[in-house]
């Protein structure tokens, strides 16, 4: 007897007296094919959470399992590409139905008729181990796509097709395994979303992922292989900063996942992503970026599914000894498709509606980072950002606070800092990060000692800042003695002149470490030659005649990043001013 729909919820669908599907199992719900997942089993019914609009299905309508978890299809074409939340790629749909997505779309995910430029790098009588690279494709311009063995497959290679122009699916390498089964390989394989993809060994995150955003590199650091969250109310910049981070962060590949966001946010990241020409190679951004666009509009399982898809296309690319950077934006937003569907399934909520499992979820995806040795025999890293929505700013609430048990860095975003323009809006008061003691090494190592004392210099300037404008509002800033005053001058141009960046700057949109270190010296400087006036009892207005102040809070714009000697310029114009002010 044949399944059939028993009862439909939402997304949520019920078979009676099924036996045959399995927990986690892909099956196709209705008669036109919707891709659903199995996600609950009792003796009487069988519950099915739907991927697409559930709007026309009855009672009595089909069920087809497939006898596999829901999965994606990996190879090359994944890069330069957009899908939706379950990997259909849009641009293909869009030429086959226009622009809206019809239901039961069987698209294939990547293009099955378009013919790469394979190089075989394996012989026959070759040993091959799970995860092993058997050939190389050109996928872009900037990025070799390496088609690597079925974690769980190996065995000895027993024919090899010659170089030369293959379709997706055409056999390059077959391989003999122990019992004696014969496996073809092509260029692609299929991995399930929920499953993490394994590594030989996963190791210290101790090499930082450059951002060229002061705020970030200096205070607020992150590694290869790390977790950041960034959390802000609306209109706090969580994705003008992702934007940033995706554009500079010198990973070698980009997975943006827009998890329920805006439709005009999302048109806005693939317009600017294809304008963007990427510093380091000079071709266009959309070369090592692959979006993933489950706007607010679409059905509310895809949505769940979106950042598991985006993870396993991030691993895929580990796999291949790249490092990978995966913007989620945002987190909240699939939480809220969580609460969704657990209020359909009518499970018992915990705090604010959401379900009880809210935190191992979150912490299944972002125990999905890290920096590891891979099975290819390289080393490639996953790392994670997540933007956090919380409504009414407020981070007390579930996903903000669970986010913060599994990400070890916290870029807390501030509304009156976006409201006064100061971007990126990143509260160096409420922010953190746990990276300094396994990161500290590598910038002393590649920055020079004085770095890691430079910034604790900053750090403390702003800490003194913040305790003296508690003061300042109980009693004013003019009771204040000058040394105090100077200290607050001197915040100030840090905030303004260091940690305040314009994306729209050609030299301040990214920032080289060097040119972040020596604007630090040169502001710690001037606090020392200015304590040194105060100390004789000059009062610090002779200082701010000098112009000193708004010389120094302008370097970021008027010294090039390729003419860092210009700083010596400076630090003598500091020493000869002060001098002359001490007589």
């Amino acid at each position: 007897m044949a399944n059939v729909i028993y009862g439909v919820n939402g997304p949520v669908v019920t078979v009676k007296a099924a036996k045959e599907f399995s927990m986690m199992e892909m099956v196709y719900v209705g008669k036109e094919r919707l891709v659903g997942e199995v996600i609950g089993i009792t003796a009487d019914l069988t519950t099915i959470q739907c991927y697409e609009n559930t709007t026309g299905l009855k009672p009595g309508d089909p069920i087809e399992g497939t006898h596999t978890q829901m999965n994606l299809l990996l190879g090359p074409g994944i890069l330069d590409n957009i899908f939706d939340g379950i990997e259909r790629p849009l641009a293909e749909i869009e030429k086959e139905v226009g622009a809206f997505i019809n239901r039961g779309s069987s698209v294939s995910p990547l293009d099955t008729e378009r013919e790469w430029d394979v190089t075989v790098t394996v012989k026959v009588g070759d040993m091959l181990e799970g995860g092993a690279v058997y050939a190389t494709v050109p996928e872009t311009a900037i990025i070799t796509h390496k088609l690597m063995v079925h974690p769980y497959l190996s065995g000895k290679v027993t024919a090899v097709k010659p170089d030369g122009k293959y379709k997706l699916h055409d056999t390059i390498v077959t391989i003999e395994d122990k019992y004696g089964n014969n496996h073809e390989l092509t260029l692609c394989q299929r991995w399930p979303i929920r499953t993490p993809r394994p590594v030989r060994n996963r190791l210290t995150p101790t090499v930082p992922l450059i951002t060229g955003q002061r705020v970030i590199d200096t205070l607020f650091p992150i590694s290869k292989g790390g977790t950041a969250a960034i959390p802000g109310g609306f209109g706090t910049g969580k994705t003008m900063t992702q934007h940033q981070l995706a554009k500079w962060c010198d990973a070698d590949i980009i997975v943006y996942v827009g998890c329920g966001e805006r439709g005009n946010e999302m048109s806005q990241v693939l317009q600017e992503f294809s304008e963007l020409i990427d510093p380091k190679t000079g071709r266009p951004m959309t070369d090592r970026t692959t979006l993933i666009a489950n706007t607010s509009n679409m059905p509310v399982a895809a949505r769940e599914a979106s950042i598991y898809t985006g993870i396993t296309l991030a691993e895929y690319y580990r796999d291949m000894g790249y490092d990978v950077a995966i913007m989620a934006d945002s987190t909240s937003r699939w939480a809220e498709a969580l609460r969704e569907i657990s209020g359909r399934l009518e499970e018992m909520p915990a705090e604010e509606g959401f379900p009880a499992y809210l935190p191992s979820r979150l912490s299944e995806f972002y125990e999905r980072a890290g920096r590891a040795d891979v099975l290819s025999g390289s080393q490639g890293s996953v790392t994670i950002i997540g933007a956090v929505s919380p409504q009414g700013s407020d981070f007390s609430e579930p996903v903000t606070q669970n986010t913060k048990r599994f990400t070890r860095c916290f870029w807390a975003l501030d509304k009156s800092l976006a409201y006064a323009r100061h971007y990126p809006a990143i509260n160096w008061n409420d922010s953190y990060s746990e990276y300094f003691t396994d990161l500290d090494p590598w910038y002393v190592k590649n920055c020079g000692a004085d770095f890691v004392e430079l910034r604790s210099g900053i750090s403390a300037l702003l800490q003194e800042e913040n305790r003296l404008m508690e003061i300042v509002k109980l009693i004013g800033s003019d009771v204040l003695p000058d040394d105090q005053k100077l200290i607050i001058e001197i915040a100030k141009l840090v905030r303004v002149g260091f940690l305040q960046q314009n994306a729209y700057h050609k030299e301040d949109t990214y920032v080289p470490l060097e040119k972040q270190k020596l604007m630090m010296k040169t502001i710690l400087h001037l606090y020392e030659r200015s304590k040194a006036v105060i100390a004789e009892n000059i009062p610090l207005n002779r200082i701010r005649e000098t112009g000193l102040f708004e010389k120094v809070t302008k370097i970021k714009y008027d010294i090039p990043n390729d003419h860092l000697e210009m700083f010596d310029e400076y630090l003598a114009d500091i020493d000869e001013k002060i001098t002359a002010i001490l007589g």
